[in-house]
């Protein structure tokens, strides 16, 4: 929320970080079925998610912590099941 200080996004701010936020859902998930359907060595697996997070990052630097908090969990899961991991 914007404070008397801060500036208000304009539209077009706005739209970019719609067009953002689009990008980052369709990367994950799409990302999230290819790790699902492909058959692959588990490091090769965590090397996607790793990509995953370092295009997440670009697109939202300084976001680490929302990174891990809203999608992490949902790699860890998706590979903690197909590699039948502890």
């Amino acid at each position: 929320m914007a404070t008397s200080r801060e500036k208000k996004p304009d539209k077009r701010e706005i739209e970019d970080e719609n067009r953002r936020i689009r990008t980052l859902r369709l990367l994950v998930d799409f990302s999230m079925a290819y790790l699902a359907q492909t058959d692959m060595p588990l490091e090769e697996a965590r090397a996607v998610v790793k990509g995953v997070k370092k295009q997440a990052l670009l697109l939202f630097p300084e976001k680490e912590e929302t990174f891990d908090l809203i999608y992490l969990p949902r790699f860890r899961r998706l590979l903690k099941e197909k590699y039948h991991l502890h």
